[in-house]
Order: structure tokens, then sequence, then C-alpha cells
């Protein structure tokens, strides 16, 4: 597990031993049908469709923390909004809107839907959102360990699912960003933003859109050195409490998520490597963040 380049971020060093048992991951990304299917048989709400709560909200903050005026307690998420220029790359407000009305009925907001749109994979869905699903199915998350397993494909030390040929050489392999993120996007993939699933060639393992297209959830708590501390181990419980954590460093309680997305791009994301590591506040739903399952083979 682990980077095997020199081209990744701190959390991706050094490479290290994880023993996994058998397992079954899906081939593709929960799409919008199946994901529908869930909320009617179960009339489930989803985390963005609820009006926040401050009380709950004000327990991961500062003592103390003002609370924020009743016209951002909404329901609401983030969506994606390009800018006509940029200041620099470490402003992340200068292309994310938090958006009122936002959810995975409409990923952008009022005026959008996912009509016609069954096979795209299902966006603005928290950790909490996706457990769920999960559960209806009798599946799970996968750990961040076997993501990684999955999304190599039987390759060793690769960089990529297909292997180590740069995402924008040769043919299209992914649903990543190509141009000047975050300002324009040339499509040379073939999509601006979310691509249906299976568009691209699936890897070794008959598994499709491992790189780019949504980010997705694992069941993980995200912590730099998690498997490191834990190597060769395999009594992980990645869903327990994160008591060891402090609340307030930035990495407390974020859960970890996986594999990049249509958003990525080598000048400030490369999500799309097999061995790069990003995380999420579980409850957190976003246009470019979704999920698949996993069961153990026993």
């Amino acid at each position: 597990m682990g980077a095997s380049d020199h081209d990744g971020r701190a959390d991706e060093y050094p490479q290290h031993k994880v023993k996994l048992s058998a397992f079954w991951m899906d081939a593709t990304e929960v799409t919008n049908a199946s994901f529908s299917k869930f909320v009617k048989a179960m009339g489930y709400i989803t985390t963005a469709e609820r009006k926040p709560d401050w009380e709950e909200i004000k327990k991961q903050l500062p003592a103390g923390t003002p609370k924020p005026p009743d016209s951002v307690l909404v329901a609401a998420s983030l969506v994606f909004k390009a800018p006509g220029k940029i200041s620099d790359l470490d402003n992340v407000a200068q292309w994310w809107k938090w958006q009122k009305g936002a959810d995975w009925k409409h990923p952008q907001g009022p005026g959008s839907s996912i009509k016609g749109k069954d096979n795209y994979p299902v966006v603005q869905v928290s950790w909490d959102d996706a457990m769920a699903y999960c559960k209806w199915t009798g599946k799970r998350l996968p750990t961040e360990a076997e993501w990684e397993y999955a999304s190599r494909g039987g390759l060793s030390n690769a960089t990529y699912p297909w292997g180590n040929e740069d995402i924008e050489k040769g043919t299209h392999k992914a649903n990543t960003w190509q141009g000047s993120f975050p300002v324009k996007n040339t499509s040379w993939d073939g999509f601006y933003g979310l691509a249906p699933a299976m568009q691209f060639k699936a890897n070794g393992y008959g598994l499709y859109d491992m790189s780019g297209n949504v980010w997705e959830w694992c069941i993980d708590w995200y912590r730099p050195d998690y498997y490191k501390t834990n190597e060769g181990k395999t009594s992980i419980n990645p869903s327990g409490p994160a008591d060891s954590f402090d609340p307030m460093e930035p990495e407390a309680s974020k859960r970890s998520v996986r594999g990049g997305s249509f958003m990525c791009h080598s000048s400030y994301c490369k999500g799309y490597r097999v061995s790069s590591r990003m995380k999420s506040s579980p409850d957190t739903g976003l246009e470019n963040t979704g999920f698949r399952c996993a069961v153990s083979a026993d």
C-alpha cells in the first residue's frame, strides 16, 4: 500500500504491507437509478435534504463559536462553479459554493436534475447516506486498503489503474480535468462534468472508474499514518470511534475518500493516482463525491 514513485503526497509514503481478507467490490459506482430504489424503498432523506441542526454542529466546533444566521442553516450542499479567474489554488471558496436546494436529485441546485441520468453516479451523498445505502443492500463501504488493492487491478507498483502512462497521453483513460483548473476544462476526455458509468476501460479486475469521475467514500476514519501504525494486522476497526483524535485537529473525525474526480488536474489534485488519499467530513455532500460498495467474501 502506498506510492512507489516520488510524485505523491506525504501520506502516500512509505510503502507498507497490509493483510487483507478476500472481498468483492461493485464494478461501478452506485448510480442514480440504484440509489433511487433505495430512497423509495426506505423513505430515506439524505443529509443534504435536511435542515442542519445547530446543536449538533456546535459539538464539532470550538466552545463559544457564534451561531450563523438562519439564512445559512438551510438544506443545502456544495456545488462547483467555474470562476472567470482565480488568485491562487489555495482558496477553494473561489470554485465551491454552498447552494441551497442542492442534493442528490438536484446535484447543482434548483433547476438541475438527474432526469435521463439513471446511469450516472449518484453524488451529493454524505458518508452517512452511503452507509445507509450499503446496509440496505447487505454490503458495506470498502476500507482504504481494499479500495487501493482493487484499484490497482492486479498491477504491481503502477501509478494508475491502467499502468504508468500519464493520464493525458494516449487514449482517454478516465474522466478528469484538462486545461486550466478551475477556470477552463477543454473536455478532451469527452466530459466536462460527471460521466455515466462504464465510459472508460475497466481495470484488470473488471472495475470501472477507479480513477476520476467521482471521489468514493471509504469506511475508514482518515489519519495520515492509519495503516502504517496497524501494519500487518487484520483486526483494524475502520468504522469504530475516533477516540484517539483531537477534535480540534484539521483531520479529526473525517472519513477517507479515494479515486479522484472529474475536477482532478495535475496542477491541483492528483487524486486519480491509485495511492492518493483524501478526506472529508462524514456529513458533507459534494457534486463530485459518490461511492461504491464492497462485501466480505466469507
